[in-house]
């Protein structure tokens, strides 16, 4: 406990340091282009049409519950995206300030804390995407969509706990970037994103929600679709809190044992 107040403390202290770089990791993604952070908008909007006709124009991918297939899709693709950001670009992202890191004043451990923040443009452009095709496809607005708000600090706080960890033994193995990459990819398929959960059997349901990014995944169609409140299911909820907790904890202890150790190795 003494860890964590020290650390919400740091994170005060460091805010405006956490806020400018990640304006300035924003602003590096899109150096030298033409259109700048307009692609921001650009990216999300095109990685959903193609998916969008792939699925529901070339595979003939029915509604969801009578919900339209495009914002089912969105619905789940808006999650996922930024947590694999997150964890992808946290990965390296010690090794990428190893000139910051070697400086005995700084505190290498708001670095994920600022991908995360850098990663919050994109998902809001998502949302924002999301809302439009609510809206044209002409459902109901409803409070439920405040709950994701919810379901984006579930995950934040599992992405801080991957992250820290990832982003210290990055340092020292090197191959653990590719192996995030791998990682992802399955992931990205083997998550209930393009396809609905209930196709499979019950024992394999049960195998497939013992991945905590199903419980936020599902969460946000809980919030945007079907307007299910997050208490409805207290035992997932339990079993993810837990689970998260274990991640988060982990995470800050592998990091905290390897950070002595950075200057040296980098």
């Amino acid at each position: 406990m003494k860890n964590f107040i020290a650390f919400i403390q740091l994170l005060w202290h460091q805010r405006r340091l956490i806020v400018s770089m990640a304006g300035r990791e924003v602003r590096a993604q899109y150096v030298g282009s033409s259109l700048g952070i307009i692609w921001t908008l650009i990216h999300p909007v095109v990685m959903i049409t193609v998916f969008w006709f792939v699925f529901s124009v070339g595979f003939k991918a029915r509604p969801m519950n009578d919900v339209p297939f495009v914002v089912w899709l969105t619905a789940g693709l808006a999650p996922w995206y930024i947590f694999s950001e997150i964890i992808s670009g946290s990965t390296n992202i010690i090794v990428a300030h190893a000139h910051l890191v070697k400086k005995t004043i700084f505190f290498p451990q708001i670095l994920p804390i600022v991908k995360i923040l850098s990663s919050l443009l994109t998902h809001a452009v998502f949302l924002g995407v999301l809302l439009v095709l609510l809206f044209f496809q002409h459902m109901h607005f409803s409070v439920y969509y405040f709950q994701s708000l919810y379901y984006l600090f579930c995950l934040l706080v599992l992405s801080l706990g991957i992250s820290w960890a990832l982003s210290a033994l990055n340092v020292f193995i090197r191959d653990i970037a590719q192996l995030v990459t791998v990682v992802l990819q399955v992931g990205f398929w083997v998550t209930p994103i393009f396809w609905d959960i209930s196709m499979m059997n019950a024992k394999i349901q049960w195998y497939l929600k013992l991945n905590p990014v199903y419980y936020i995944i599902q969460g946000y169609r809980d919030s945007f679709i079907s307007f299910k409140p997050f208490w409805s299911h207290p035992y997932y909820t339990l079993y993810f809190w837990l689970v998260t907790g274990v991640v988060l904890a982990g995470g800050a202890l592998i990091f905290r044992k390897l950070k002595p150790q950075f200057p040296d190795v980098l």
